[in-house]
């Protein structure tokens, strides 16, 4: 008997884990810049990303080289970055930024992260992101 409580406990706390999981995957928040733990000035900069920042903004994905996911957010940062000008996607191997990985505390990949003009991250989304969340990250 203790042994079928302990199974149905089990599966209870999987079953919330996966909805709470479901409903907060791709999901973008919003970040106040000033929170940031980046670089010593509290912000990205091109050496931090191997390139330059967009005049208006960046958008950082973290991927791994296994990571299925990675894909198909990759598409949609090329397709908004081509559809909205000022806008660059910098894509980073986890394995190969360590640094910044532990830095900016990313558990999971993808992690797309929505730098403003100056690289701080106003913006953070783990998994799928929606295009229509960072249309609206880049407009407000």
């Amino acid at each position: 008997m203790a042994g079928l409580v302990v199974c149905v406990a089990v599966l209870l706390v999987a079953a919330v884990f996966g909805l709470v999981r479901r409903r907060t995957d791709g999901r973008l928040r919003a970040r106040a810049a000033a929170r940031t733990p980046a670089s010593e000035a509290g912000r990205l900069v091109a050496a931090d990303l191997g390139g330059p920042l967009g005049s208006r903004a960046t958008l950082v994905q973290f991927s791994s080289e296994f990571c299925a996911p990675c894909r198909a957010v990759r598409r949609v940062l090329e397709e908004v970055s081509a559809e909205h000008g000022g806008v660059v996607h910098v894509e980073l191997d986890v394995s190969r930024h360590m640094r910044l990985v532990r830095l900016l505390n990313i558990l999971r990949t993808p992690t797309v992260l929505v730098l403003d003009a100056e690289g701080r991250v106003v913006g953070r989304g783990s998994g799928r992101v929606r295009k229509a969340d960072l249309v609206a990250a880049l407009a407000g």
